[in-house]
């Protein structure tokens, strides 16, 4: 994938997200109300485990491997525009 297809992709992602912000007005109309609930607590008890486990060595090696260098260049790419108008407000 190019960069500039990334870079387009990311501006239009953060202009979505940006409009999901100012495009909805969302007002609420009702308050909102749990249920009445009745619990009785009587005895219970929590299990026991014995639980036995293996071990793990975590280490560092020096090896001589591959690495890809990246050149960049620029380049003028047409990348896409959204105008958003937000909600009215009541």
């Amino acid at each position: 994938m190019k960069t500039s297809t990334i870079i387009a992709s990311a501006v239009a992602i953060a202009v979505i997200i940006a409009a999901a912000f100012y495009f909805f007005d969302v007002d609420q109309t009702q308050e909102a109300k749990l249920p009445d609930v009745d619990v009785k607590v009587e005895g219970g008890q929590a299990p026991k485990f014995d639980v036995q486990a293996g071990s793990v060595d975590v280490g560092s090696e020096e090896k001589t491997v591959l690495v890809p260098k990246v050149v960049m260049e620029e380049e003028k790419v047409t990348v896409p525009t959204v105008d958003v108008e937000p909600a009215p407000e009541n």
